[in-house]
């Protein structure tokens, strides 16, 4: 057995955790490109794309946000970064006028300790889980024992859940939680009531109930589960366990009525935006 080298190690996670290494996996395991291949494409998009990027990003970051490429919330424990699926999720890192107060009273550490579960949460709803190197290098710019200090008295000191990658189990399977919001909506419960059954963040909720949304309207056109996976970018696994509580709400009245007001809120919403864009 070899000696083993933490530090590298940990350094090999963080690179496979990249937009470069994203597109590389794309290239290699969706397009059948040899690693030589890949790497030649990821320098020619660099080399066209990146000026754009870079001023795009100059104008329209919004500010207090970061974006972070973080491994898929379906991919299972112990299966090596460098092979998993991943998703670029934008969290919001610092809220402004809230924040700077917070900052001011309790400092870094009680910035980042009141922070950490609101961004795991975000990352989750968006398909990701985060890690601790993720807090720490993509994130905080903080050490990972930090972060570790940080976690160890939030588990003692708050009730609310930590979605990370390491202690998923601890809460439960992702796909449960997010299955779970859908049929207490279904049930008639409120978005309140669900936060407060789950605890879930109202942002969180809304984003499990518009995927869902989104299933059912794709259903209702003829789609197949896989072809709603690739077009919403999610899960198949998570896509099937949505239709199957959309067939379910065929043989339950209750259900079917809160099926088409979650439908419904979802065609007003498409409206609202593209009025929105008429309007611009």
């Amino acid at each position: 057995m070899g000696v083993r080298h933490p530090q590298q190690e940990q350094l090999e996670r963080l690179e496979a955790k990249t937009l470069d290494a994203q597109l590389r996996q794309i290239l290699v395991e969706g397009l059948a490109c040899s690693p030589f291949e890949a790497e030649a494409v990821i320098e020619a998009v660099q080399e066209v794309y990146s000026p754009f990027f870079e001023l795009r990003g100059e104008a329209t970051s919004p500010p207090g946000k970061v974006t972070v490429v973080a491994v898929a919330a379906e991919e299972p424990a112990g299966k090596p970064v460098a092979a998993c699926e991943k998703r670029t999720v934008s969290l919001t890192l610092h809220r402004g006028a809230a924040d700077d107060e917070l900052l001011q009273q309790l400092g870094p550490r009680g910035f980042r300790r009141e922070r950490i579960p609101a961004l795991c949460q975000q990352a989750l709803s968006q398909g990701a889980l985060l890690t601790r190197e993720d807090l720490a290098f993509r994130i905080f710019l903080v050490g990972l024992r930090t972060v570790s200090r940080d976690l160890a008295w939030l588990r003692a000191n708050d009730e609310r859940p930590l979605p990370l990658r390491s202690t998923i189990h601890d809460i439960g399977p992702v796909l449960s939680h997010r299955v779970e919001v859908v049929r207490l909506a279904l049930e008639g419960k409120t978005t309140t009531e669900i936060c407060e059954i789950l605890r879930h963040s109202p942002e969180a909720v809304a984003n499990y109930l518009g995927t869902f949304t989104r299933c059912a309207q794709l259903a209702r056109q003829g789609l197949e589960a896989g072809q709603i996976a690739f077009l919403l970018r999610r899960g198949r696994g998570l896509v099937r366990r949505y239709l199957e509580l959309f067939e379910q709400c065929e043989h339950d009245q209750l259900w079917r009525y809160h099926l088409e007001e979650l439908l419904a809120i979802g065609r007003q919403g498409e409206k609202n935006l593209r009025g929105g864009s008429d309007g611009r």
